[in-house]
């Protein structure tokens, strides 16, 4: 691993080639500093998103995990609208005053306000922040969350050369989830774990890290104000490094009218743009499978294989470092193969991996294979995982880490290499609307199949649907730059 995360003497070289865009592409610092801009913001992504707060917040602040499912589905559905009305816009107006690092700023101020106020989301007896006031904290949240895409995003095609665009995305991804890990190994094993009265022989403190009192849900709450402090200090590199766009001039105003006029000029010229619209629906389709499958891979196995929260915690830590890998893998297939041959393996293979998940059960491995475990007994000692469905469960997912991670990381590219080059942030903003708007679809599916066939498996197996008609798609889509809009 260490040789893989080695920069290449290409990327050394860099600051002496010009970028995609045409510009002079950022030095080694510039480009590594752009790319520790995921390792910033994804502990949100794990800590308050997916893994400790929203268990948190439905079974505790709530206190009833059917009614706090819905509304967190509410919030979510509400950044939809918010991103769908913003992002595009948003992309559009920066397109026309110039820097993007100004953006950025101002959204990770917010979001890091935003989660240093979640410490204060307690039960209802404990006093408080009310439960609306949680809400607007999460669609903020997730929404602003959603408009750093556009702006970090659009900056790639700018800083890197062009043949080296996707082994930045990579390392991106990459180091984005080497946060992840980091996070979600500090939560398990600093937090978690002693909470639960877990000290694996003594090697692990009897309470929470940092004095945190587990009878006032502390270790819960604590996602947010670390997730905040995270942002802030990892997101100064790019601040400080990263080159930016110069400003154009042009005032806030005269760019947002310029913005609106720029978007229904893109609307009005669509034909002249069907391959990048056709991608972006591609990526709608197979990225909707993508979040969905992070999303109830966890709730899956929970309900099928009986994992509890530590079970899932680990689940997590244990993935972290395929994902990690996936991200370097994506970057050498697109790289080696382009953009659009990249996607097409990576959304192939997470199909497989899907079909591996789903065709295991505590009885059953791959569909064809019985298993007992109470006449094969525990696989070893370790308290987790000691069945070999679980372990081939687990594998699948090895391979759906890898591949999901690699098809986010050619997926942006694959925009950065076809989208005009005068509206690129505009483009992103769309790209982040392709991605977030229509996020129900993956629940939406998962909820109709589970209900029809009275089956969480069947629900779970309906979002191979979304990945292969999104993989169908991509044939079509041509690897080559849109003409400007003028």
């Amino acid at each position: 691993m260490t040789s893989a995360i080695a920069p290449s003497p290409e990327l050394q070289s860099s600051d002496t080639q010009l970028s995609a865009t045409g510009e002079k592409a950022a030095d080694l610092r510039g480009q590594l500093s752009w790319a520790l801009f995921e390792f910033a913001r994804s502990p949100y992504i794990s800590l308050v998103y997916v893994f400790v707060f929203p268990p948190y917040f439905a079974n505790v602040v709530i206190g009833d995990p059917v009614r706090g499912q819905e509304a967190w589905s509410l919030a979510n559905t509400i950044v939809g609208v918010c991103v769908a009305l913003l992002a595009p816009l948003l992309g559009a107006i920066s397109d026309r005053t110039g820097p993007r690092k100004p953006w950025l700023a101002a959204i990770a101020v917010t979001m890091s306000a935003c989660c240093f106020a979640l410490w204060y989301a307690m039960p209802g007896a404990q006093g408080g922040l009310p439960i609306s006031a949680i809400l607007l904290l999460i669609v903020i949240l997730a929404s602003c969350f959603q408009f750093t895409e556009v702006f970090h995003n659009a900056m790639l095609a700018s800083i890197a050369p062009a043949a080296r665009v996707g082994v930045l995305s990579g390392i991106g991804i990459a180091i984005g989830n080497l946060g992840t890990l980091t996070a979600m190994i500090v939560m398990l094993f600093g937090v978690a774990l002693p909470a639960s009265g877990v000290t694996i022989g003594g090697l692990l403190p009897d309470k929470p890290r940092f004095g945190l009192d587990p009878a006032a849900y502390e270790h819960s709450r604590i996602a947010g104000p670390v997730a905040g402090a995270w942002f802030l200090i990892f997101i100064a590199p790019l601040l400080l490094w990263t080159p930016d766009r110069p400003a154009t001039g042009v005032s806030m105003g005269r760019a947002v009218h310029e913005g609106v006029e720029q978007l229904w000029l893109t609307i009005k010229r669509a034909r002249r743009l069907s391959n990048v619209a056709l991608y972006l629906l591609a990526r709608m389709l197979y990225t909707d499978g993508k979040v969905a499958i992070l999303a109830y891979g966890g709730i899956y196995a929970a309900g099928v294989f009986g994992w509890d929260l530590v079970h899932v915690l680990i689940f997590a830590v244990l993935l972290a470092p395929f994902s990690i890998s996936g991200g370097f893998i994506g970057g050498w297939l697109d790289q080696k193969l382009g953009s659009k041959r990249a996607i097409e393996i990576s959304v192939g293979l997470s199909c497989v991996g899907m079909v591996a998940a789903v065709s295991t059960t505590p009885h059953q491995i791959l569909f064809a294979f019985p298993y007992d475990a109470a006449t094969t007994g525990p696989l070893w000692s370790f308290p987790y995982f000691q069945t070999l469905p679980e372990v081939v469960y687990l594998i699948a997912f090895m391979v759906l880490a890898i591949t999901i991670t690699a098809a986010f990381c050619t997926s942006r590219t694959m925009l950065a290499r076809i989208a005009p080059v005068g509206t690129m942030s505009q483009f992103f903003g769309l790209y982040a609307l392709s991605g977030t708007a229509t996020a129900f679809l993956g629940h939406a599916l998962v909820a109709a199949f589970t209900r029809a066939f009275n089956s969480q498996r069947a629900g779970f197996a309906s979002l191979i649907i979304l990945l292969v008609a999104g993989l169908a798609l991509m044939f079509r889509v041509r690897q080559e730059r849109a003409p400007g809009i003028a």
